[in-house]
């Protein structure tokens, strides 16, 4: 009984150990990351290798045993394909909230683009207890403002919304680079559009520019196709819609514009006659663009990229799109750390209490 009791607690060990493995590295999972095969390539090796480790505990079961928890499985199976109408049931309630968001979202872009000026009431923001400030100084406050205004233009709308956002967001702004900010300061709105009824499962991200002097294109686009299934060669892999592939589009960039290349200049020397000249190449450059043109083929890698390109695409649906201003002000991104705080000190907690019984 020792010896059994002490196998099931090493398998918990081992397993418990896995998950928060697993856990840290995907914290550490960044847009620079994403741009690195190798780093990505070695992270997907060593997690196919947690995938299905045995530990000989069920191999060492009775017969009857056995057949039971392949009952078990077959009604795992069954689960994984009711989750799975679960997730399509949701992408239906997403679309058909989405229509209902729009209306706002539309005015949020005309008061950014100064297309809409908001009424004094809807100026209006009651602050909570904990953000009330002395008359005193909301009369200094109001008079530096007043200052400000006076020593400067009338700004309209609300200038560099988007680059603000981006700025603020560590997952975006590591993908912004230099070149890219004064590009970014075009960007008017980002919408998601998402697959009509009956459709096979898919949404895409449009940005909304203003005509610039770096591309002709008013308009950006990235569509992500998913599936909502369990795969009949591995069904318990499932756990929720798969990123089935990504379309881009082309930029049209103007003469001379394209960040997403660089030009470079290397020195050759002849071998023979000694003289030396001088070559011009050119070669990708890292840039936000690169978003708008995912890889294509097959194979391991390029699946991991899409993954962690999905992750971008699912984060800007899911959080910066819909609560934009939170991010443009700072105050979801202190709700994010103090998110992801908690879990680091949850998880800490958990290693050092599980490793404690033993």
């Amino acid at each position: 009984t020792s010896t059994i009791w002490r196998r099931e607690q090493t398998m918990d060990l081992v397993m418990h150990l896995n998950h928060l493995y697993i856990y840290f590295l995907a914290r550490q999972l960044t847009a620079q990351m994403m741009q690195n095969p190798q780093i990505l390539a070695a992270l997907q090796e060593r997690l196919d290798d947690l995938v299905g480790t045995s530990t000989g505990y069920i191999e060492s079961l009775p017969k009857v045993v056995k057949r039971r928890v392949n009952a078990l499985k077959n009604l795992q199976v069954k689960c994984a394909q009711i989750e799975a109408k679960f997730y399509e049931e949701v992408h239906e309630l997403e679309r058909k909230y989405a229509a209902l968001y729009q209306p706002l979202f539309d005015k949020r872009c005309d008061i950014i683009n100064a297309t809409y000026e908001p009424t004094e009431e809807e100026c209006e923001w009651k602050v909570d207890d904990d953000e009330e400030i002395s008359d005193e100084m909301k009369e200094k406050a109001k008079l530096e403002e007043e200052k400000k205004d006076e020593e400067k233009e009338d700004p309209k709308g609300i200038p560099e919304f988007w680059l603000t956002v981006f700025k603020n967001v560590d997952l975006l702004s590591d993908m912004v680079q230099d070149h890219d900010e004064p590009i970014l300061k075009h960007l008017k709105d980002i919408k998601v559009k998402f697959s009509e009824a009956g459709q096979p499962m898919s949404f895409t991200l449009e940005f909304h520019f203003e005509p610039n002097e770096y591309f002709t294109n008013e308009l950006l686009t990235k569509t992500y196709k998913m599936r909502s299934e369990p795969d009949e060669s591995d069904p318990f892999s499932f756990d929720g819609p798969e990123i089935m592939g990504c379309t881009g589009c082309q930029i049209d960039w103007k003469k001379g514009k394209n960040v997403t290349l660089k030009t470079i200049k290397k020195k050759q020397k002849h071998k023979g006659r000694g003289t030396v000249r001088t070559v011009t190449k050119t070669v990708p450059n890292d840039s936000f663009f690169n978003f708008f043109s995912p890889p294509e083929g097959n194979g391991g890698l390029l699946h991991t990229i899409l993954t962690a390109d999905f992750e971008i695409g699912h984060f800007l649906r899911e959080r910066i799109i819909p609560r934009s201003v939170l991010y443009f002000t700072g105050e979801a991104i202190e709700d994010d750390d103090d998110d992801y705080d908690e879990e680091g000190e949850e998880a800490d907690d958990e290693v050092s209490n599980f490793m404690a019984s033993f």
